[in-house]
C-alpha cells in the first residue's frame, strides 16, 4: 500500500473514532486549563464532565452499526465495543459526580479521562500491540489515581499496585512474544492467526495463552491475580475505588471475551478453555466471599466482594456461547450501577468522619435514613436478591450455565453452578453487615449528619435504575441482544 493510500485509510478511520478524539482533545484542554487556573479546580471538573457527556453522543447516534476495521485492523468499531464505551463513559461521569467539586487537582480529572480513553481503545483493539498500548494507558493512569489521598497509606497502595501491575504486564508481554513466535502475527482476529494456532501442537501455545490472559485477570482482580485489590481499595480515595473497581474491570472482561474466543478456535481447540475459565471462576467466588466474611474495614470487604463479582462475571464466559456472553455483559452493566451506588453512599458518610471499620457506621442510618436505605438496596443487589437487577443478572448467567451443562455434562460446570448458588447465601453474611450497623446499632453520642440533596438525588437515580431493570430487564437486554459478536 502506497503512502497516499495509507494516509487516506488513516483519514477515513478517524471518522469512526470521534469519542476517542473528543477524549484526547479534552485531556489536552484539561491539562492546559489546569496550568492556567491552578486554584480553580472546578473549571477542570466541569470541562471533564462535559467531555464525557459529549463523547457519549457519537456512540449513541451511530448505534447500531456494522463492524468496521480501522487503522489496518488495529482497531474495530462495532456494537460490542460501543456498548462498553457507553458503560465506561457513564462510569467516568458517575465518578466525577461522586467526587463533586472538591479541590482535586486538574491532574485528577485528566487521569479519569485517560483511563476512560484507554478503556475505549482497549475494547476496540484487534491487535496485541494496540491491546498492550491501551492497557498501559489504563494502568499508568490508575497507579497515579490510587495515590490521590496524598498520605502514607495511599502512597503505599499506589506503589503496591504499580509493582503488581508491572509484573502482570511483564508476564503478558512474555506470553505475547511466545505467541508471536508460534502464530507469526499479532492480529488475533485474522485467518492466518487462527490457522496457525490450529496447526500448532506445541505445549508452548497453552503457556503463552495463559500468560497473556494473566494480564486481564489482573485487571479483573480475579484469582490468583487478586492480591493487590484489598490494599489498593483501602488506600485509594473512595471515588477512585468506585471507578477502578468498574471501568478497568469491565475493559478487562471485554478483551478477555475476545481473546478466549480466539484461543478457543471456534470449538476446535484441543485445550479445555471452558473448564479452565470455570476453575478460575470457582476460585474467585470462593476466595472473594470467604475472605470478605472476616473483614472489618468496609473498603477491604468490598475489595474481596469485587473478586467474587469477577468470578460471577466469568460464569457467563464459561459457556463460550453468544447467549452466555450477552448475559455476562448484562451482569457487567448491572455491576456498574450497584457498585457505584454502594461507593457513592460510602463517600457520603465519609464526609462526616473516617470510616475505618464497619463499627464507624453504627447508627448513621437513623440519623440519615435515605442514604442508608440506598446502601441496603446496593448490598441486596450485590448479593443477587430481588427486587433488584442483581437478582436478574445472576439468574441469567446461571441459566446460561445450566443450559451449557445440559449440553456438555461437564462436572466442573455443575460444580460452578453449585458453588455460585451456595456463595450467594454466604455473601448475605457480609453484605448485610453494613445495613445492620447502619440501622440496628446505636449512633455515638453527639454525632450529627448534614443531609445533602444532591447526594440523595444521585442515590435515588441509581436505586430506581436497579429496581426498574429488575422489573423490566428487556430494556437493557433488548439492546444487548442486538450485539452480534464476531471476531
Amino acid at each position: 500500500m502506497g503512502l497516499n493510500n495509507q494516509l487516506d485509510s488513516i483519514y477515513e478511520s478517524l471518522g469512526y473514532v470521534w469519542p476517542e478524539l473528543i477524549l484526547t482533545f479534552s485531556i489536552l484542554v484539561v491539562l492546559t486549563t489546569g496550568l492556567i487556573f491552578k486554584e480553580k479546580s472546578h473549571v477542570t471538573f466541569v470541562l471533564s464532565g462535559i467531555a464525557l457527556a459529549v463523547a457519549l453522543i457519537p456512540v449513541l447516534i451511530t448505534w447500531p452499526q456494522q463492524p468496521v476495521s480501522l487503522f489496518s485492523n488495529m482497531l474495530r468499531v462495532d456494537d460490542f465495543a460501543a456498548f462498553f464505551k457507553v458503560l465506561f463513559l457513564i462510569g467516568g461521569l458517575l465518578t466525577l459526580t461522586i467526587t463533586g467539586k472538591k479541590k482535586e487537582a486538574a491532574e485528577f480529572h485528566l487521569l479519569i479521562l485517560a483511563v476512560v480513553l484507554g478503556a475505549c481503545l482497549l475494547v476496540m483493539s484487534m491487535n496485541f500491540v494496540m491491546v498492550l498500548l491501551a492497557l498501559e494507558l489504563i494502568s499508568l493512569s490508575s497507579y497515579l489515581l490510587v495515590g490521590f489521598s496524598f498520605d502514607r497509606k495511599s502512597a503505599e497502595g499506589s506503589l503496591k499496585y504499580f509493582l503488581f501491575g508491572t509484573v502482570a504486564t511483564a508476564v503478558m508481554i512474555y506470553g505475547l512474544s511466545l505467541l508471536y513466535g508460534l502464530a507469526g502475527t499479532l492480529d488475533f482476529s485474522s485467518s492466518p492467526f487462527i490457522d496457525s494456532l490450529m496447526r500448532t501442537q506445541s505445549p508452548l501455545l497453552l503457556v503463552s495463552c495463559l500468560l497473556i490472559l494473566a494480564g486481564f485477570l489482573f485487571k479483573m482482580a480475579a484469582v490468583p491475580l487478586h492480591l493487590w485489590a484489598p490494599d489498593v481499595y483501602e488506600a485509594a480515595p473512595t471515588a477512585v475505588v468506585a471507578f477502578l473497581s468498574v471501568v478497568p474491570k469491565l475493559a478487562g472482561m471485554a478483551v478477555l471475551i475476545k481473546l478466549v474466543l480466539s484461543f478457543y478456535l471456534f470449538g476446535q481447540s484441543v485445550y479445555l478453555w471452558p473448564e479452565m475459565i470455570a476453575a478460575v471462576s470457582i476460585a474467585s467466588i470462593l476466595v472473594g466471599n470467604l475472605s470478605a466474611l472476616v473483614q472489618t474495614n468496609p473498603k477491604r470487604m468490598l475489595a474481596y466482594s469485587s473478586v467474587a463479582q469477577s468470578g460471577f462475571m466469568l460464569v457467563g464466559l464459561t459457556t463460550l456461547q453468544l447467549e452466555g456472553i450477552h448475559f455476562a455483559i448484562f451482569y457487567g452493566a448491572i455491576f456498574l450501577l450497584m457498585n457505584f451506588l454502594v461507593f457513592a453512599v460510602l463517600t457520603y458518610y465519609e464526609k462526616h468522619g473516617d470510616i475505618n471499620s464497619v463499627n464507624s457506621l453504627s447508627g448513621l442510618g437513623r440519623l440519615s435514613w435515605f442514604p442508608a436505605f440506598s446502601m441496603l438496596i446496593g448490598m441486596v443487589a450485590l448479593t443477587g436478591l430481588p427486587p433488584t437487577a442483581g437478582f436478574t443478572a445472576k439468574l441469567l448467567i446461571f441459566s446460561s450455565l445450566w443450559s451449557s451443562y445440559q449440553e456438555t455434562h461437564s462436572m466442573i460446570l455443575i460444580a460452578l453452578f453449585l458453588v455460585g448458588l451456595l456463595n450467594t447465601v454466604v455473601s448475605l453474611f457480609f453484605y448485610l453487615k453494613i445495613p445492620y450497623f447502619l440501622f440496628i446499632k446505636e449512633a455515638p453520642v453527639g454525632v450529627t449528619i448534614k443531609s445533602s440533596g444532591f447526594s440523595n438525588l444521585l442515590h435515588l437515580v441509581l436505586v430506581i435504575a436497579l429496581i426498574y431493570l429488575f422489573l423490566q430487564p428487556d430494556l437493557l437486554m433488548g439492546w444487548i441482544n442486538r450485539i452480534t459478536f464476531v471476531l
